[in-house]
């Protein structure tokens, strides 16, 4: 067998060492055209190419490791196509709003917006949203 982390404590790094489940995590539509990801970005204020507005997620879970929150939907969407979804963790001010994930292969990217809602709908198989 491998070397592991034990699922509980990866369900507490993501409960206490990360701030998710007190956090106002936010989910971010991305316009890959304008933003290109890095490794060494850590807050916010990096992101550049945001398409719509951002939104709040709820009914976190953490089982196990694994990150997971109700679908969410971006209301009457307008801009340029989204590639990526970017998820953070919201003090107010984007220059501390740290950085959770960065998310280009979900069902239904690319979108482009039409004026409508933007349903995204988060994978239900074993990883969710995503697992430490």
């Amino acid at each position: 067998m491998p070397n592991q982390l034990y699922p509980k404590y990866k369900e507490r790094a993501l409960q206490a060492g990360l701030d998710l489940s007190a956090g106002t995590v936010r989910a971010v539509l991305v316009d890959t055209g304008t933003y290109t990801y890095s490794a060494a970005h850590e807050f916010f204020s990096s992101i550049t190419g945001v398409v719509g507005s951002p939104q709040t997620l709820t009914a976190k879970t953490f089982t196990n490791g694994v990150f997971d929150a109700a679908d969410v939907a971006f209301g009457a969407t307008t801009g340029a196509s989204a590639e990526a979804i970017v998820l953070y963790v919201d003090t107010g001010t984007a220059g501390t709003s740290r950085l959770v994930a960065y998310i280009d292969t979900a069902t239904g990217l690319p979108v482009v917006p039409n004026g409508g809602d933007i349903n995204i709908v988060w994978d239900n198989g074993t990883n969710r949203i995503f697992a430490l």
